[in-house]
């Protein structure tokens, strides 16, 4: 039987609530599919679920290229402002002898995010065009394992929180980074919620069967 080219093909799925194996079928477009027993959502197809993903995905990483680029705070005493970025942050902590937190503040803030941007790019920009680049499946399970790494929203409120205690002190001018890392932390979750893992799976498996019809 053909599928409809924006359905979620009839698959076997598990209820994480109830255990319940489904036998799910062919779900149109925007469609949901709920546990026979329980009613819990299995998962969504929904409209267009690559192509909102990927557009959300480039424009992170075009936030991203700006919170790292461009200072992300300014502070001291007018008319002699230090001006600090990320990458500056991470070495004026390892500077100063903050070994283990340089390097948390590296991997959560500029590392993760940077992994998820890109991994989201090499899955979907192919996907987009109904291909399938070597290590696809790899990647999209190691997606799962950054996710958990990538906390922003913590590094962003110890920011605003130093602010706080250094506007007594000096002057703190946010710079265009500030606020491109803020926009980043919305426009990368909404990515993230955007894309339906099921959805994705079905499509590449679809573009692996192109490809070995093709051969």
């Amino acid at each position: 039987m053909t599928l409809p080219a924006n359905s979620v093909g009839t698959s076997l799925s598990v209820c994480h609530e109830c255990d319940l194996l489904n036998r799910v079928p062919a779900l149109p477009s925007d469609g949901c599919a709920r546990c026979s027993r329980c009613g819990h959502v299995l998962f969504r197809n929904p409209a267009n679920c690559v192509d909102k993903t990927l557009a959300l995905t480039l424009s992170s990483l075009v936030l991203w290229i700006v919170a790292n680029a461009f200072p992300f705070l300014s502070f001291g005493l007018p008319g002699n402002l230090l001006h600090t970025n990320l990458v500056s942050g991470v070495v004026s902590l390892y500077g100063q002898g903050q070994t283990i937190l340089a390097g948390v503040v590296l991997a959560t803030s500029i590392i993760a995010p940077a992994l998820q941007i890109g991994g989201l790019l090499y899955i979907l920009g192919p996907l987009h065009r109904g291909l399938r680049l070597p290590g696809s499946t790899a990647i999209m399970r190691w997606l799962g394992y950054v996710k958990p790494w990538s906390m922003m929203e913590v590094f962003m409120v110890g920011i605003l929180v130093s602010m706080v205690k250094l506007g007594a002190m000096a002057d703190v001018v946010p710079g265009v980074a500030l606020w491109a890392f803020c926009c980043l932390i919305f426009v990368l979750s909404w990515a993230l919620s955007t894309l339906e893992p099921h959805v994705i799976w079905d499509q590449l498996d679809r573009a692996q069967r192109v490809e070995w019809r093709k051969r």
